[in-house]
This record gives C-alpha cells, structure tokens and sequence, in this order.
C-alpha cells in the first residue's frame, strides 16, 4: 500500500438527498486501495433516510463528515483541504456517477509525470450531452482554449477524447497534488459568490503560475447528472443576486488574473454571450432582457472593482477565518 499516494477525496454538499448517498457508494466501491472520503455537508436539516446514512457511513470509519452552517463552495473546498491528509486530492460534486478505475485514472497521472500538478478528468455531462446528440467527438482543443482571454468559451471537457494539457479542470472533478495547497499556499477564493461559476478557473490559472501542468486525462472521467436542484442551484436560487454574482464572478476572474488586453477580451465574449444572447448561449433577444442582462453586467463589475478594492485590506476569505482550526 505504501506504493498507493493517499488520496483524499472531498465532496462538497448542499441539499443533495439520495444523489449524495449514491454518489458516496460509488467512491466507496473504488478498487484503488489507499483513499479517504471528506463529507462537507453544508445542509441544514436532511431527510431522515438521508441523515441516518450519513451517521452510519461516519461511525462505520468509511467518511469523515463534516457539518457546516454557512453554504459556501470553495469555502467548502478549502474547510476540507485543511482536514485533509492526502498526497492528492480529489474534488467531485455530490450529483455523479463512478466507474471502479475511476480514483486509479487520477493518480497514475502524477506518478507518470511529475510535471503534472493537476488532472482534469472528463465529464459525460448529461445536459451537454443531450445537446450534442452524444455524437460530437474532438481529439484536440483548438489553440483558442489555452488562451486565457477566450479560452472560456473553446474548452470542452466533455466532448474531448485525447489527453492535453489544459487551461483549467471543471469543479466536478479535478485534482491536485498536496503541495499545491501547502508548498504554494494556493487556496479557492471565496469571494466568488452563488453558485461560485469561475472559481475552479481562478484557481487554476494560479496553478500554472507555479509552473505545474494541468492535464487533462478522459479516462479519469465521471458522469454528472446536474440535478436542478440542491448544489450551486439551492445555494444562488436563481435570484437577482445570481445574477449580478454571476457577472461579478467573471469579471472577478479577469480583474485579478488577466492582462488588460486578455481581461478585455473575456469581458467582450461575456458581453456578446451573456448580455446579447449570442452563440453559444442562444438567449433571448428581447431589447427588454437585454437591456436588463446589461444592468446585471454593469453592476457585476462595479462589484468586482468593490471586491478587488477590499482586497487591500480583506482577503475575502470569510469562511476560513470562521474556522478555528486556520
């Protein structure tokens, strides 16, 4: 076993009843020999069935569970990383399915090359898929998906079948080495806000700073069943602050990560897309939902100005300050 890094597999949750219970067996039922599973449940109050899995999968020894009462992403991530005692670790969402090979795929990444800081596994996301006819089929991302300023919009890790390095891993499955967290000091930022869109990406982006590769391997692949309910959907409810946090997390991303050229570049897409419904979101074109999509957009960056002025004397890490253990 002393061959087998301990791989410390986190899985954020939110309002997640039976898809949680069924995606912990899956992790459960991994072949891979050396691992443990960090429950972050940020629910309230649980259905009894639900409740009395929990307890007996943590007093059997086989998760580590713990309760949070603030809902929070990569607050979740990061309250998990500093309970954690793996050489690598795993994040997936509480809403997928695995395959046994599923934690191996993952790890023989960083003992192949040690180049690699991070794996990004594929994702069979159903929604996309259904989109797509389950036919689209591409070896290699165009060079557009490592550039940071468009890359947003020409990166698919669904649909992708050759391994690559990449520009980021989506938030549902990606790992990283120990290091990254304790060598480097990287942690998620929890200023990115509802369902936290971006904060994998931020991330990532700070993790090529430290001169790791992030690789993306379509055999560590996973299925996610994006339930539209519970998660990041229960957590931003789809409200005006969505929206507005939604905007704000992007240009969050580009205030604190890009060049001027790039961040303008990205704010141009998210402008074409978002705002004026163009390819690929396909929005409405009402000049009354655009004309109120644009008043999102401005106050999303008016809010990431505010956040990236706060910085100078608050980091914005609420939750790992709330943490006695920091």
């Amino acid at each position: 076993m002393d061959n087998y890094p301990l791989i410390s597999v986190v899985i954020p949750t939110y309002r997640r009843e039976k898809l949680l219970q069924d995606s912990i067996v899956d992790v459960l039922k991994q072949e891979y020999p050396h691992f443990e599973v960090l429950v972050v449940d940020q629910t309230q109050t649980h259905e009894p069935e639900t409740q009395a899995f929990l307890e007996e999968m943590s007093a059997a020894g086989k998760i580590k569970l713990m309760r949070l009462d603030w809902a929070s992403l990569p607050g979740a991530r990061n309250y998990a990383v500093r309970r954690s005692q793996g050489e690598i670790i795993l994040f997936i969402d509480d809403d997928v399915e695995l395959e046994p090979g599923f934690l191996s795929a993952h790890v023989k990444n960083y003992l192949q090359n040690p180049e690699i800081g991070a794996v990004a596994g594929r994702v069979f996301d159903r929604m996309k898929l259904g989109d797509s006819g389950g036919k689209l089929e591409i070896e290699y991302l165009p060079p557009e998906a490592m550039d940071p300023g468009i890359a947003w919009y020409h990166i698919d890790l669904v649909h992708t079948t050759k391994p690559q390095q990449v520009l980021t891993a989506r938030g549902c499955n990606m790992s990283f080495r120990r290091e990254i967290f304790t060598k480097y000091g990287l942690r998620f930022d929890e200023r990115f806000r509802g369902s936290a869109v971006r904060e994998e990406s931020d991330f990532c982006l700070r993790v090529r700073k430290t001169g790791y590769k992030i690789w993306y391997d379509p055999e560590a692949h996973l299925v996610h069943l994006g339930e539209e309910t519970g998660g990041c959907h229960d957590i931003s409810m789809r409200s005006l602050n969505y929206q507005i946090t939604f905007y704000h997390n992007h240009f969050l991303l580009g205030l604190k990560n890009l060049t001027f050229t790039q961040a303008l570049r990205l704010y141009g897409r998210l402008f074409d897309c978002h705002v004026l419904g163009n390819p690929p979101c396909y929005k409405s074109g009402s000049p009354i939902k655009v004309a109120t999509r644009g008043v999102f957009y401005v106050l999303g960056f008016l809010k990431a100005v505010g956040s990236m002025i706060q910085s100078l004397w608050n980091d914005g890490q609420i939750y790992s300050r709330l943490d006695q253990q920091v």
